[in-house]
């Protein structure tokens, strides 16, 4: 993937990893703001969830929009791979902010939302754009830069997962030619990520 491709006139898309340390904090605390509401009731309250995130944030397993001068991250774009995912939910990386007791229960329940690697397509995991950046291309342009990430890489097709509560989401999905190809309902658990559950969807790189 070309590491200045342009996403608008004031905004590029750059590897997380090419950027100076303080971009992985900025990208870090974007992804708490977009997926704080589902993921709060249990890596919250804040200051403790952005320590983790700090801490597990993955440099290499992202893309990020940011202006030109690159001095703010104004959208990112995680992916996984067999190593691993953007924000390495790991036991000592939950051990480390949360003790014995609270890695294990939280531990097992994000075994719950089956944050699974997908050999057979290059999966997304998890999309953020700056509300104040919003309207500007900048979410399009980062799955663009992921599907050329996945050609790279030697796939055929990329998938993502988006909520039920996320329209807004699933129809920008659509426009860049995702389909839905299967639902997963979270039952017992929709209670504490406050969605019902989530529809893959993929399409070709």
């Amino acid at each position: 993937m070309d590491p200045g491709i342009l996403a608008n006139r004031i905004c590029m898309i750059r590897r997380l990893d090419s950027l100076p340390a303080p971009a992985a904090d900025q990208a870090a605390r974007l992804y708490w703001q977009a997926f704080g509401a589902k993921l709060g009731r249990l890596l919250g309250p804040d200051r403790r969830a952005m320590a983790l995130l700090s801490l597990a944030a993955r440099p290499d397993h992202a893309l990020v929009a940011v202006t030109r001068d690159q001095a703010r991250v104004v959208g990112v774009g995680g992916f996984r791979s067999p190593e691993g995912g953007f924000i390495a939910l790991s036991r000592p990386n939950l051990a480390a902010i949360y003790g014995g007791w609270g890695s294990l229960w939280r531990s097992a329940v994000l075994r719950g939302l089956a944050g699974d690697t997908d050999n057979a397509r290059f999966l997304i995991d998890g999309l953020a754009v700056d509300p104040d950046w919003r309207g500007q291309g900048i979410g399009s342009a980062l799955v663009e830069a992921l599907a050329a990430e996945a050609r790279a890489r030697g796939y055929s097709r990329l998938r993502l997962d988006v909520a039920d509560q996320n329209p807004r989401a699933r129809a920008l999905y659509e426009r860049l030619g995702f389909g839905a190809v299967g639902h997963q309902r979270l039952r017992l658990l929709a209670p504490v990520f406050g969605i019902s559950g989530s529809t893959a969807m993929d399409r070709a790189v």
